[in-house]
């Protein structure tokens, strides 16, 4: 959201004038790399590096010192158990590893590795610490939903004492062939090795030990005459292994003391014929993950994932953003797996290809691939899932199974939001409110942020300046619309102020390394953090929202958390320290990046009852992220720029989120810092009305950029491109719903819907909305009208604009014009996808709209496509109240059905599908109608047992328009089963 620069002036200055504070931020003007660590800084990552460039080195004489101990091993009811001996010296000690091995009715397979005398609790630590003694293993409790049960029919082979086979997954396809020296585990699909754990033997779980204190000598001052005598009191530092961070380490001016020492852990991980991987978000680069080891167009850092405050971040960098989701998919042609790294802690990966495979099915062009990854976590358990695919929607049904899928929605919330740092007076608000009805630019929500508290205390109301919220949220209301207010995770550290005293009194707030409440600095000065690891903070979390408590909001009033990586002005790398202490005595270094989600989570669980028998979606938009996030609200790519390099950024960034789980994602459209130019501002309203959040934010230094402050014709040209967005919110929300459903993403690549076409693995700048067909290449670029689109099959394209059918071929890029009032959107033959055609001012007013059927037909003569739609606000779709179509070109017929084949008898009908009854299909549109209709003049519709006769007109097409034909006034129940024949 903002910079916290002004951690660097006086703090003082926090508490001034707003106009004095405004001014601090033409301090930064970009992000200090300096502020953050590279590897070679983070001391577990560069012992790691350092480790793997050891191994590597010694090339094949080299051996992991883990082993298997065969008569430790066992297999039984899908469960494989061992312990694996790390060898830590010559004399033969060794420290015990207990392994367990998970194979899934699911299809997946769970990795994880402990270390017995932590698990014993048989280990002392340093500085009188109050931290756990075990390694941190409750990730899974809050990013694991399902997926994990035993697949008891799974079937082992031994061999010998040299290792087990493992047969398991869909008529026990996959396989895990398990080495016991060294250890190693080989994933097959088929009978073809896919991946492999420890392939390069750069495993690597530090142990714990005790600190041996050396003696101090006694330092004498150097003279110049005894300066030999002096060395000799200071030996060099033996050769051996570098113990320089493991007990203690500084950066930036802030020392983590470890109480553990070092406890990291490493996994190198082998994709077999794989050429691309993506995921892990969140970093500012290409979808298709670069090499991180120098070379030509590679990165020489590892990507990083460390949840962190990070301003006006740097493009095409691995560095570390505000969320973190540890799952990698790897893609060939027809092929994709995947791995989740079930690890909180700071965590960083390398990714390098070698030029040959194990795998002869691996497909491409020149030399098979292997792709080499390698992952290191700062603590915790070694924990991960394997996916065999094959395809890319098996990967996230699998991972959405095991995660979680995203929530649906609030049906407000994928309309357009409208937001700056800040509206500074509900006077204000409604002004805005007034004047976007009078240019009739529609929207659904207006933000506050944090300029509308007193004194940044969160739960008030600036008396002078929001005199009478309930007015103001009144009007929104009247006009269907919402208002959307920030809440963040700090509280004010001050006397007289309820929500601290009540903090403090209960002790639920993050802790510091001797137990203490933890103080830190962010926007309102002096502040202390809620612990959302603790039930009794969640319990406490939700009374606060109570309207009756928090006064000033309304049933319309919804939540926006940011700054919960947690960002801490004063703390090391603008987060809180490691050695701070969570509820359960751990460590922050275990649970950082799952903090976010867990204060997310709890503004979540506060908005599902506000009062005594109201229970709806919440809407929570938060900055912060890890893996199950998707369960409880959207998240946005944070403080980008106004310039076209973030906006050709944002596109693979919410492509990213989406293939990883969490597609409900945008960015600041039109940049959060600077002012953009009216012609970067409308593309880039373009591409935002497809992100699947739709928000636009501007920093309180930006000058006021409301779309009706645009002149001509920007202003007609971002109008337009709201009410695409609105037109097609059926579609929206139907592309939502499948995301529920199984786990899909809303915005999709082109390796997800079409894993064969190889031209399409890397391109990360255009994407289909969920499976309407529709094709979407935003313009990103100063000047540009004319559009190179991917085409990566050979079915028929046509121009959503002027139905024009267009000269595609399949794998080839296709010229596209693109003048500035136009978006580059194209359909697919073989979908049929729903509009709503009629302009309202919020989604909230076209809730009993009749429907447009857009029907585009493939070249074999067919089309299909689905509508999902319920209330849109409460949870009783999970009773069956919601309508679910499908809708089928096939021959001379078209039809909609359910999509469940339910008996509409015994559909429980509540007030919104009663409202429903009077809603239709009002035309349909066919694009790519054949020519012999020309003189067609009617049709057949037959519904609800009744037959009639419907106008068909067809349109020939001209110059600038193909042909089509339209079907209305059809006005069968859009509930309803329906037939229109047109023979």
């Amino acid at each position: 959201m903002r910079t916290p620069s002004q951690s660097l002036l006086s703090w003082s200055a926090l508490l001034c004038a707003s106009g004095l504070l405004s001014s601090l931020f033409s301090v930064g003007v970009a992000v200090k790399e300096n502020d953050f660590k590279k590897c070679h800084q983070s001391g577990f990552c560069k012992r790691n590096r350092d480790y793997a460039d050891k191994a590597i080195a010694q090339g094949s004489s080299w051996q992991a010192p883990y082993k298997i101990l065969p008569t430790e091993a066992s297999f039984k009811n899908g469960l494989f158990h061992a312990t694996i001996l790390k060898s830590i010296d010559d004399k033969g000690s060794t420290v015990e590893l207990p392994l367990t091995v998970s194979f899934h009715k699911s299809g997946t397979a769970r990795v994880t590795i402990d270390e017995k005398q932590r698990q014993e609790k048989n280990i002392e630590l340093r500085h009188n610490s109050q931290a756990r003694k075990e390694r941190y293993n409750e990730a899974e409790t809050w990013a694991i939903v399902g997926g994990t049960t035993v697949d008891v029919d799974a079937k082992g082979s031994y061999s010998g004492d040299s290792g087990i086979k493992i047969q398991y997954g869909p008529n026990s396809t996959f396989e895990a062939d398990i080495k016991y020296d060294p250890y190693s585990i080989e994933f097959k699909r088929d009978g073809y090795a896919q991946l492999k754990l420890n392939d390069r033997g750069l495993i690597n779980l530090e142990h714990w030990r005790p600190k041996v204190e050396k003696p101090v000598a006694e330092e004498k001052k150097d003279d110049g005459e005894n300066a030999e005598e002096k060395k000799e009191e200071f030996p060099a530092e033996p050769e051996g292994e570098d113990e320089s961070t493991w007990w203690d380490e500084t950066f930036g001016g802030n020392t983590d003391s470890k109480p553990r020492g070092p406890e990291s852990v490493a996994l190198d991980i082998t994709f077999f014929g794989y050429d691309h991987v993506y995921g892990i978000p969140e970093h500012a680069g290409p979808l298709s993950l670069k090499e991180t080891r120098g070379g030509d167009d590679a990165y020489t850092e590892p990507y990083r994932l460390y949840n962190s405050d990070v301003f006006e971040y740097i493009l095409d960098s691995p560095m570390t953003l505000y969320g973190a989701i540890p799952l990698m998919q790897a893609h060939s042609k027809d092929s994709t797996v995947a791995v989740f790294w079930l690890n909180a802690a700071e965590t960083w990966i390398d990714i390098t290809k070698a030029k040959e495979s194990k795998n002869p099915l691996a497909l491409g062009k020149g030399p098979k691939i292997d792709t080499q990854t390698h992952w290191i976590s700062e603590a915790g358990v070694m924990d991960l899932f394997i996916f065999l695919g094959p395809t890319p929607s098996d990967v996230s049904k699998a991972f959405g199974e095991l995660t979680g899928t995203t929530a649906m929605p609030q049906e407000f919330s994928i309309g357009y939001h409208q937001c700056r740092w800040n509206y500074v007076s509900d006077d204000d608000v409604k002004e805005v409110d007034r004047k976007m009805d009078r240019h009739q630019i529609p929207y659904d929500v207006i933000w506050l942020d944090i300029e509308y508290t007193e004194e940044k205390k969160y739960f008030t109301w600036d008396k002078d300046m929001f005199k009478d919220p309930i007015s103001m949220g009144q009007q929104l209301d009247a006009h269907g619309r919402k208002l959307v207010v920030i809440i963040d995770p700090h509280i004010k550290n001050i006397g007289s102020y309820p929500v601290i005293d009540e903090l403090k009194a209960n002790s639920l707030a993050i802790k510091n390394k001797e137990g203490r409440d933890f103080d830190g600095w962010c926007w309102p000065g002096s502040s202390m953090w809620i612990d959302c690891f603790n039930p009794s903070a969640i319990k406490w979390w939700k009374s606060l929202f109570k309207y009756n408590r928090f006064k000033g909001t309304m049933e319309n009033t919804w939540l926006w958390n940011d700054m919960n990586e947690p960002s801490v002005f004063n703390g090391p790398e603008v987060t809180m320290p490691k050695d701070n202490l969570h509820y359960g005595s751990w460590e922050h270094r275990d649970v950082h990046n799952i903090n976010g989600m867990t204060f997310h989570n709890a503004t979540y669980q506060a908005l599902l009852s506000r009062k005594k028998g109201e229970l709806r979606r919440p809407f929570v938009l938060t900055r912060s992220f890890y893996a199950g996030s998707q369960r409880v609200g959207a998240m946005w790519t944070g403080d980008n720029q106004a310039n076209w390099e973030h906006l050709g950024a944002s596109i693979p960034m919410i492509l990213n989120q989406g293939v990883s789980g969490f597609p409900f994602a945008g960015a600041d459209v039109g940049g959060f810092f600077g002012n953009p130019e009216p012609e970067l501002q409308s593309r880039w309203y373009q591409a935002g009305a497809f992100y699947p959040f739709f928000r636009g934010h501007a920093h309180i230094d930006a000058r006021r950029r409301e779309p009706y402050l645009l002149a001509e014709p920007y202003r007609t040209i971002v109008a337009s491109a709201l009410r695409l967005r609105y037109s097609l919110m059926p579609s929206w929300y139907t592309a939502f719903h499948q995301a529920h459903r199984d786990g899909s993403p809303i915005i999709r690549p082109m390796y997800w819907t079409h894993p064969s076409s190889e031209g399409g693995f890397s391109i990360d700048n255009q994407f289909f909305l969920g499976s309407t067909g529709i094709l979407v290449k935003p313009v990103v670029s100063r000047g540009k009208t004319i559009e190179d689109i991917y085409i990566p099959d050979d079915e028929a394209y046509y121009n959503y604009f002027t139905y024009q059918q267009l000269p595609t071929k399949k794998g080839k890029t296709l010229k596209v014009d693109a003048p500035i009032e136009s978006i580059p959107v194209l359909m697919r033959g073989g979908h049929i996808f729903p509009r709503r055609d009629i302009p309202r001012r919020s989604v909230q007013l076209m809730k009993f709209d009749d429907y447009t059927l857009i029907v585009v037909v493939s070249k074999d003569g067919t089309a299909e496509g689905q509508l999902y739609a319920d209330d849109g606000d409460s949870f009783d779709y999970q009773k069956g109240e919601y309508i679910h179509r499908t809708f089928k070109l096939e021959g001379s017929k078209l039809t909609s059905t359910d999509a469940e084949g339910r008996d509409a008898k015994y559909i429980k009908r509540g007030d919104w599908l009663k409202n429903m009854q009077d809603v239709a299909v009002d035309k349909i549109i066919i694009v790519g109608a054949p020519s012999f209709w020309a003189d067609k003049k009617e049709v057949k519709l037959e519904t609800e047992g009744k037959q009639s006769i419907v106008k068909l007109e067809y349109i020939k097409g001209a110059a600038n328009q193909g042909p089509f034909a339209t079907v209305g006034r059809v006005g069968a129940k859009i509930g309803a089963d329906w037939t229109i024949d047109f023979t």
